[in-house]
C-alpha cells in the first residue's frame, strides 16, 4: 500500500499535500469584474424567476392553494433572463459557431466571411431593436393575460436585451478588426478578454 505523498501542482513548487500530511490548497481570489451589467441584470431576473417559482411550488404542493399568477410571471421572466442573456453571451462571443468550413477556405475569403458574419450579426440585433419599438408603439396599453400590467414592460426588456447585443456585436466586430481573425477563423483563440 502506498503512503500519501507530497503532490505537486504544474508550477512545481506548491504542495497540495505537505510533509505534515494534510491538504495546503489555496483558492484562487475570486474576481467578478470581467462580468458585464448585461449579465448581472440576467443573473437578478434569474434569481426573481427561481424565487417565483419556488412561491409557485410552496403554494401548490405545501399550501395545496396554487397562485395562478406565477406560471404567466415565470414565462415573462424567462424571456428576459433569455433576451438580456443574449447580449451578455453577445460580448463574450461565446454563442454557437460553425468553424468547419472555414478550415478548408483560403485565409482571404475566410476573413471576408468572418467579416461578413460580424456585420449580419448587428444589422440583425439593429433591426430587432427598431421592429421591437415598432411592436410596442402598436400594442399600446395591452395588458398582460392574468396581471394587470403592460405587456411592453416584457417587450422593454426584449428591445433592450437586443439594443445591448447590437453595441456588443460592434464591440465584437472592432476587436475582431484589430486582431485580425475572429474566433470563426480560429477557433482555438476564443475571446476571453472582457470587452
Amino acid at each position: 500500500m502506498n503512503s500519501p505523498t507530497a503532490t505537486n501542482h504544474a508550477e512545481g513548487d506548491t504542495k497540495v499535500l505537505g510533509d505534515d500530511e494534510h491538504f495546503h490548497v489555496k483558492d484562487a481570489p475570486i474576481d467578478l469584474s470581467h462580468y458585464s451589467f448585461e449579465a448581472w441584470i440576467a443573473f437578478g431576473f434569474f434569481w426573481v424567476l427561481a424565487l417565483n417559482i419556488f412561491y409557485q411550488f410552496f403554494t401548490r404542493y405545501v399550501l395545496n392553494d396554487s397562485a395562478s399568477w406565477t406560471e404567466e410571471i415565470a414565462r415573462y421572466l424567462l424571456i428576459c433572463v433569455v433576451f438580456v442573456g443574449m447580449a451578455a453571451a453577445v460580448r463574450t462571443n461565446t454563442h454557437i459557431h460553425v468553424d468547419f468550413f472555414y478550415r478548408m477556405m483560403p485565409k482571404w475569403f475566410a476573413r471576408s466571411v468572418s467579416t461578413l458574419v460580424d456585420i449580419i450579426r448587428f444589422v440583425f440585433f439593429a433591426v430587432a431593436t427598431v421592429l421591437t419599438w415598432q411592436m410596442m408603439q402598436k400594442m399600446g396599453s395591452y395588458k398582460m393575460t392574468i396581471i394587470d400590467l403592460p405587456m411592453n414592460l416584457v417587450y422593454g426588456v426584449c428591445m433592450f436585451g437586443f439594443a445591448c447585443a447590437a453595441v456588443r456585436s460592434v464591440q465584437v466586430a472592432i476587436t475582431h478588426w484589430r486582431q485580425g481573425y475572429s474566433v470563426l477563423e480560429r477557433p482555438e483563440t476564443a475571446i476571453t478578454e472582457t470587452i
